[in-house]
């Protein structure tokens, strides 16, 4: 299974094991990461499951598509390395995937 770390904006970091073809979103409330609200359900509606990619994964995430960039608008404190996680399909490359999650979601 691909680790994932979520580390929050405190500093503190989790390691999980993250199921292939679940989300980071779907992992990080299985696992009760603090910090990921999803209150939609993953269903790229709320942005309250918005992280920071490490810049070393941007390349392996990938590109927002055009949706998930339009929920992007209701985050707070948006940057180049952010997504929303319920976007971001587990598979076994992204084993050793880091994100933060901001100070709040919304």
């Amino acid at each position: 299974m691909p680790k994932i770390t979520y580390v929050d904006h405190a500093g503190t970091a989790r390691t999980i094991d993250g199921q292939v073809g679940s989300t980071v979103m779907e992992a990080a409330i299985r696992n009760n990461v603090p910090g990921i609200d999803a209150e939609c359900g993953g269903a790229c509606a709320c942005a309250t499951c918005h992280v920071y990619v490490d810049d070393d994964w941007m390349e392996a995430v990938g590109p927002s598509e055009p949706m998930e960039q339009d929920m992007l608008d209701f985050a707070s404190d948006v940057r180049a390395s952010s997504r929303l996680s319920c976007q971001i399909r587990i598979t076994p490359e992204l084993d050793g995937l880091k994100v933060t999650t901001p100070a709040r979601q919304g």
